[in-house]
């Protein structure tokens, strides 16, 4: 299976993402030592946590962009939702837990700071790297969004690519740590007080929790089986009703099979007068319809039937 052009975007953002984390997960670490900040620390953990999630996500494309085959006649688009899955527990392990028993430690220790200017420059670097990898992850989902029509808020609650999903929630969540950790080494210093570097630690690993949470259940859901967006169905189910011969959509239903792939299954009522023929034209007609409306639309299903459905129905956008 070719790779979709918003596949190959991914890729690009996942692969950008992971080289800004992993340099400035190096940088943190040594400004970290040299400053004795439990905050700085905890952003190199959050770097270093965010580097390996982006390797998973790499792996999740891959392997989930391998083409069909006997034993998975649907691909193996469901497999990168595994891969993300797994990134996100680790995010919240890794990044989250460390964070915030950083946190605590410093604050019980009482944990002094030194030599802090490195580590505003570190910060101050960091934040530049991370905005680079934000705007291209944020051009990405604008793209989409006006692909499908949508708010880009629409398109970060909904999409299936949870790749693009997974480094915008991160990078977002990496500025603001940033800016935690430059307020706890910044009051830190001023009062002379190691409890606030310690709590800009612990309120990074929360923030840090909730991002990997959000992302686990997002990728959950998708494992499970979930339809295509209000706005994909309600196309697909324009497309279906335009075709020659179709009177009704009894049934219409949609399975989100990975990122770049669709599965659509309808029952139709055709026109009485329509005959076999007529039927098999029709739904060749939809299928090429759909596709070219749609290229994430891979597999199409439609049954023939005289019988309304009304409790299964699905017509369109709720």
């Amino acid at each position: 299976m070719a790779r979709s052009p918003e596949g190959a975007q991914s890729v690009g953002t996942v692969i950008i993402a992971g080289v800004a984390n992993l340099t400035i997960a190096a940088a943190k670490v040594v400004a970290g030592l040299l400053s004795g900040s439990a905050a700085v620390l905890s952003e190199a953990a959050h770097s270093f946590a965010d580097t390996t999630t982006e390797i998973l996500l790499f792996v999740a494309l891959r392997r989930g962009s391998r083409p069909a085959d006997e034993e998975r006649p649907f691909g193996h688009g469901r497999e990168s939702y595994v891969w993300a899955f797994l990134a996100a527990v680790f995010t919240f392990v890794g990044g989250g837990v460390f964070s915030v028993t950083q946190g605590v430690h410093a604050i019980q220790t009482d944990q002094r700071q030194d030599d802090n200017l490195i580590a505003y420059v570190v910060l101050l670097i960091s934040f530049v790297a991370e905005s680079v990898s934000l705007n291209r992850a944020t051009r990405q989902i604008r793209q989409r969004a006006r692909r499908f029509s949508v708010s880009p808020q629409q398109v970060v609650r909904r999409t299936p690519d949870t790749t693009v999903k997974a480094v915008f929630f991160e990078d977002s969540a990496a500025l603001i740590g940033l800016v935690l950790a430059a307020a706890g080494v910044g009051l830190s210093e001023l009062t002379g007080d190691p409890f606030w570097d310690g709590l800009a630690s612990i309120m990074i690993g929360v923030l840090l929790l909730v991002v990997a949470v959000t992302l686990a259940r997002s990728n959950l859901s998708l494992l499970i089986g979930r339809s295509a967006g209000p706005t994909t169905r309600n196309e697909i189910y324009q497309e279906l009703a335009g075709v020659p011969t179709v009177e009704r959509i009894d049934t219409l239903l949609t399975l989100q099979l990975g990122p770049d792939e669709i599965l659509v299954a309808a029952k139709i009522d055709f026109a009485d007068t329509a005959n076999a023929a007529a039927i098999e034209a029709a739904a060749d007609e939809a299928e090429r319809r759909l596709i070219a409306r749609n290229p994430a639309v891979r597999f199409v299903f439609l049954d023939p039937t005289g019988t309304r459905s009304p409790d299964r129905r699905d017509p369109g956008p709720d």
